[in-house]
């Protein structure tokens, strides 16, 4: 096994991916910036090091001062975590060429499905539905003009690297298009470094459903769906499993031709791929190759670790599981805690936590790096946890929920628990009868 890992990462998914390591025995080390000092990761790791101030292309996107944290600390092994460099090509390559071990995808995988118009077309070639739209980046005007009339308005135009809502922009009418789509070239040159953009038919009643999936070597293994619907400005606040609007018959189409795509393109690892459902019909959106924020909904109802067994597939290659070990039972829901004022247009909220009091009992899990004393920073992503509650069925999981949401004391900064408790009651979320927009579309707050 591996003899040491960095986390090149911060709060819960640090703190997750530290947890992992102590059951496999393995001495971590935590990087933090400057302001990160004493935050929990930095606590529970054998060994920390600064990496740089708090801005993060200064610390936690440094990838000569994470090379140097490696090499300080003797590390053979990296976990990414999510965000920052968990999907950056260029750090995977760095760490391959030096013998570390990066416990995530290749950098071929990555920078193949990273690219979101080779992935749509990787993802065609082997089995996938595929959103109507152009086959590649779109630069001229007249072109993308011409290509709106054909698939019909509304269309989506969005970044070939980007993510998040990032150079993302929604055309209703054909008089919005020139100047969104300029606006979409601009916003993924500023985010992503690439003013690419490409055009997609846009669906006005989806569900966002994914796919997560494990493999290695020997084979490649489904660990069902979760449903990511409940969404702000392509932002995911609630996420269960199993999707409440799927049938066996759905899935099971889904789930091979899925297991298909990724045995066939040699993928290794975690990785998630992403589906937008509408009409009893799938089409394949992106492919993540990291471990997703949501992913405890998945272990709650299947008993396995995701981490655990990310880092066990970059040790030996392969995966010791096999479809027949993976049997979902029950309802799982998470919600997204985030320091921010719903009331005030998500405004953040950053602060000094003066009581934390987490909700525990019976099929109950809190993801997060908070305690009382903490200073949430404006710098970083406003997640502070994540609260998961598990159940029989879907119902007792929302009242499990409801019941944890009760019991979550956060003081001193504003969070969205209090929205989080109107969502679980709202009738449109109790019966299922929502999509992507319904958040952009209703007054909820």
């Amino acid at each position: 096994m591996f003899k040491k890992i960095l986390i090149a990462n911060r709060g819960e998914i640090a703190v997750r991916i530290i947890r992992a390591c102590k059951e496999w025995g393995i001495p971590t080390v935590a990087v933090h910036s400057d302001v990160d000092r004493e935050s929990m990761h930095v606590r529970m790791a054998d060994e920390s090091v600064c990496i740089g101030s708090h801005q993060p292309a200064n610390s936690y996107l440094n990838i000569p001062a994470l090379m140097s944290a490696i090499e300080l600390t003797n590390a053979d092994a990296v976990h990414p975590g999510y965000g920052f460099l968990s999907e950056n090509a260029n750090f995977a390559r760095i760490l391959e060429e030096n013998k570390i071990n990066f416990i995530g995808a290749s950098s071929k995988h990555i920078e193949m499905m990273g690219d979101k118009i080779q992935a749509k077309r990787i993802a065609k070639e082997n089995g996938l539905p595929v959103i109507e739209g152009s086959e590649g980046g779109v630069k001229d005007i007249s072109e993308a003009k011409e290509l709106c009339k054909k698939i019909g308005f509304p269309v989506l135009i969005k970044a070939s690297g980007g993510g998040g809502g990032k150079g993302m922009k929604i055309v209703y009418k054909e008089e919005e298009f020139e100047s969104l789509f300029s606006t979409a070239k601009s916003e993924a040159q500023k985010y992503f470094g690439n003013d690419e953009v490409y055009i997609e038919k846009f669906f006005q009643n989806p569900r966002h459903i994914e796919v997560q999936i494990l493999a290695g070597k020997n084979r490649a293994v489904h660990l069902h769906e979760r449903d990511c619907s409940v969404q702000r400005r392509h932002q995911k606040l609630i996420e269960e499993t199993p999707s409440p609007v799927l049938n066996d018959e759905i899935r099971k189409d889904l789930f091979e031709r899925t297991v298909k795509m990724v045995a066939k393109i040699g993928y290794m690892g975690a990785g998630t791929v992403e589906f937008i459902y509408e009409d009893g019909k799938f089409y394949f959106l992106e492919m993540n190759t990291r471990v997703q924020v949501e992913h405890p909904v998945t272990e709650m109802v299947t008993g396995i670790d995701i981490i655990k067994e990310q880092i066990w597939i970059a040790f030996s290659g392969e995966t010791a599981l096999k479809q027949s070990d993976i049997n979902p039972r029950g309802h799982a829901i998470e919600c997204r805690i985030n320091a921010e004022d719903a009331s005030k247009n998500f405004q953040p909220s950053p602060g000094i936590i003066t009581m934390c009091h987490q909700p525990s009992g019976f099929r109950t899990r809190v993801d997060g790096a908070i305690f009382q004393g903490y200073k949430v920073t404006p710098y970083y992503d406003s997640m502070v946890c994540k609260l998961i509650c598990h159940g029989r069925n879907r119902t007792e999981a929302i009242q499990r929920m409801n019941r944890s949401l009760d019991e979550f004391v956060i003081e001193g900064i504003t969070t969205t628990i209090p929205l989080h408790k109107k969502l679980l009651n709202h009738k449109k979320f109790i019966n299922s009868d929502f999509n992507v927009s319904w958040l952009d579309k209703d007054s909820i707050v």
